[in-house]
């Protein structure tokens, strides 16, 4: 989870909303991080989450990631839960939850549904006092500076 805020500061000093996202192999090792890069590639896909899994996928030469780990600092919106199914992701650890865009523990809940396609493990609430602080102190600065 340390790569993963270390990523969503980055992403926050670029002006991105910050959340970062790293993907780990079956023995814990780093095979991609990212930070959002919605902003500054104008690509609403360009979430952490769609990048670091679109990375590992690239490097590792397949398209699945079903003895991977995908950590990342925001419980992922319906378009990264929907993707994490389609990469057959195996593991999800995430910190801050969000109420209102998340769809894996809110909302749709999607890999928890009967009929999901993929039931990827999730552990949510890992680091989430961090995480939700980097989320509350962005938006606040936004709104101070008048740019949200």
């Amino acid at each position: 989870m340390a790569l993963a805020l270390a990523q969503a500061r980055a992403a926050a000093a670029r002006g991105e909303v910050p959340v970062g996202a790293v993907v780990l192999d079956s023995r814990g090792q780093v095979i991609s991080s990212a930070g959002n890069r919605v902003e500054e590639w104008q690509d609403p896909s360009a979430h952490a989450e769609m990048l670091a899994m679109r990375e590992a996928v690239r490097l590792g030469g397949g398209r699945r990631l079903a003895d991977c780990t995908l950590v990342v600092t925001l419980e992922p919106c319906p378009m990264c839960a929907a993707a994490m199914a389609h990469f057959r992701l195996g593991r999800l650890v995430f910190g801050a939850y969000d109420s209102k865009g998340g769809a894996v523990e809110h909302g749709a809940r999607l890999p928890h549904r009967p009929g999901a396609l993929h039931r990827t493990e999730v552990v949510g609430g890992v680091c989430e006092r961090e995480a939700a602080a980097l989320l509350k102190d962005f938006f606040r600065t936004l709104r101070q500076t008048g740019a949200g």
